[in-house]
């Protein structure tokens, strides 16, 4: 199947749900595997001890919140340029994704930065920045429903994302471009991996998790965001006494089982 295929609304409904669900079976069991070897077969840091484990759900969830940002925007831009609306509900579904990955995020980064640093919080420019990441979502999610007018909301959010893109070199480099109290990359093309190879291991499956995590709950959540807005047109369709619009016919399947959380 050509990838241009998708962005048929019938096409993407049936393709979505079956990959979305897969993905969350590879998820599972690259968690389970990933955390064990996090739990029970890394070693213990020699600086910082038995907390550093929090590494292997802090980094997955950190590079989560940055690359589902960059794919929400390409979504919401598409959107704009083609006016598809699998691409509109790709943007749509994974916008609280990645709030929920950066809010990990951060959670973990306070648990992580209390006993290292002494505090839960500062105003360091990595902590900073991805808190305004966390913002942005948020933003957008509150655009997205903010005017009567669907078309819109989604161009407003969409309008955000796309400028919020500029934040995310911020985060990245931030460690380099100034003095901060965040620790360097553990993984980085200019020094190499500095993880003893059961820790690599480790954060590797933890990373797998995380991204066909993100990636199947993206493709579910437009699933579901599809099905809802052809259960609407239909239902105005009807209230007009019209023939059903064509646009959203779907494929057969069975995705009334799954409900939006």
């Amino acid at each position: 199947m050509r990838p241009r295929a998708l962005l048929s609304p019938p096409v993407f409904l049936a393709w979505s749900r079956r990959w979305g669900l897969r993905l969350w079976l590879l998820a599972a069991v690259a968690g389970a595997w990933g955390l064990w070897k996090a739990f029970f077969v890394a070693p213990t840091d020699s600086q910082q001890g038995e907390v550093y484990r929090l590494l292997y759900l802090h980094v997955p969830a950190a590079w989560m919140s940055m690359f589902v940002y960059l794919v929400m925007a390409m979504h919401f831009a598409a959107g704009w340029i083609w006016r598809t609306r699998v691409s509109w509900a790709l943007a749509q579904g994974l916008a609280p994704v990645g709030a929920s990955y950066t809010l990990v995020a951060l959670v973990t980064g306070a648990l992580w930065g209390q006993p290292t640093w002494g505090t839960w919080w500062v105003w360091d420019a990595r902590l900073t920045s991805e808190l305004l990441l966390l913002l942005l979502y948020v933003g957008v999610m509150v655009l997205n429903h903010a005017f009567e007018d669907r078309d819109r909301g989604r161009r407003a959010a969409g309008l955000l994302a796309i400028v919020g893109v500029v934040n995310l070199p911020v985060i990245y480099f931030s460690v380099v471009w100034w003095n901060t109290l965040h620790q360097g990359a553990s993984i980085s093309p200019s020094q190499g991996v500095q993880l003893a190879p059961a820790m690599l291991q480790a954060l590797l499956a933890m990373s797998v998790a995380a991204w066909s995590h993100a990636a199947g709950s993206g493709l579910l959540r437009a699933h579901l965001l599809l099905r809802r807005e052809q259960r609407q047109e239909r239902a105005l369709d009807r209230s007009r006494g019209t023939a059903p619009s064509a646009v959203l016919q779907a494929a057969p399947s069975t995705s009334s089982q799954l409900s939006l959380p």
